[in-house]
């Protein structure tokens, strides 16, 4: 009698994990996947990697992606800001700006924490073009939309 009673708790315990791993694969399929970049620096190795992963990685990839900017990253934006590239890009001669601006035209979003560039001294003009301002709202919409992963630098 024992041993008929586990089997049918082992065989319910089964069948609910198979329709939980289910539904989770089916939610997975109907959402779109994206990546959201917190990007909080104005080192520009850093940066370039971020810039790189996110436009060559994942919006080439199919995803929706954004990068936020915000703390000093906000100066990356910056249109009368020379910037240094590391590595690969420097030979290049591909600045931060050049990257976030082929990111933009590519279909990528770029969110500029308003907080943040009051602080810089820096607005909206001061960006390059394609920079959207960050509110609470633009932000949320991309942070908490299902399918998002977040990557921070």
């Amino acid at each position: 009698m024992k041993s008929k009673i586990l089997s049918l708790v082992l065989a319910f315990a089964v069948a609910l994990l198979a329709g939980v791993g289910a539904d989770v694969a089916r939610a997975d399929e109907g959402a779109k996947r994206g990546l959201f970049i917190n990007l909080t620096t104005d080192d520009t190795w850093a940066a370039a990697k971020a810039i790189m992963f996110a436009h060559q990685k994942s919006l080439k990839g199919g995803h929706d992606t954004a990068i936020w900017l915000n703390v000093r990253a906000v100066y990356l934006a910056d249109k009368k800001r020379a910037s240094h590239v590391h590595g690969l890009m420097a030979e290049s001669g591909t600045s931060i700006q050049d990257m976030l601006t082929a990111f933009i035209a590519d279909g990528g979003t770029v969110i500029m924490c308003g907080a943040c560039s009051k602080a810089a001294g820096l607005t909206k003009e001061d960006y390059i073009d394609g920079v959207e301002m960050g509110t609470w709202p633009v932000v949320e919409s991309w942070l908490f939309r299902d399918g998002m992963q977040t990557l921070a630098w």
